[in-house]
């Protein structure tokens, strides 16, 4: 048997992957029955859902007929990046406040990219911001610092 989409044959070992490891967690929760649901039943069938779409993904993978598709090369300084750039917002908000912990995610994300611009940064950090702000601040009311504990009262 010849793999010939490597994208969605890997797609759907990771769909397969990523549901039975749910099935198999949830095995320690009392499953219940559709009437009356345990703690363990959501994620049970959300598994074997998610297994199943995986299946339906990898099998159309080993058909010999269709175009040969391989997976890209993985850009691990991009990935690295974005998991830096998330790791920083986490640690910065609660001292530096939503502003400052939101422009540094976006600019330090943004360096991911292969056609960063830094007016595009700057545009991008001030849109988000005040979507942000309505969504979360007033929409929302969470309480966080917004501005950094050396600006505030």
């Amino acid at each position: 048997m010849r793999i010939r989409n490597h994208r969605d044959f890997w797609s759907g070992v990771l769909f397969i992957t990523t549901g039975l490891l749910f099935m198999a967690l949830s095995r320690q929760y009392t499953l219940g029955t559709a009437a009356k649901m345990g703690p363990g039943y959501f994620p049970t069938i959300l598994g074997g859902l998610m297994a199943f779409l995986g299946l339906l993904i990898l099998l159309p993978s080993l058909a010999k007929r269709g175009p040969e598709v391989r997976v890209a090369k993985m850009d691990f300084k991009a990935i690295l990046l974005v998991l830096v750039a998330v790791a920083v917002y986490a640690a910065t908000l609660p001292k530096l406040g939503f502003i400052v912990s939101l422009f540094l995610l976006i600019g330090i994300s943004s360096l991911a990219s292969h056609e960063y611009k830094l007016k595009t940064t700057l545009i991008s950090s001030i849109v988000l911001l005040v979507f942000s702000w309505l969504v979360f601040v007033k929409g929302l009311e969470l309480q966080f610092p917004f501005l950094p504990f050396f600006l505030t009262r």
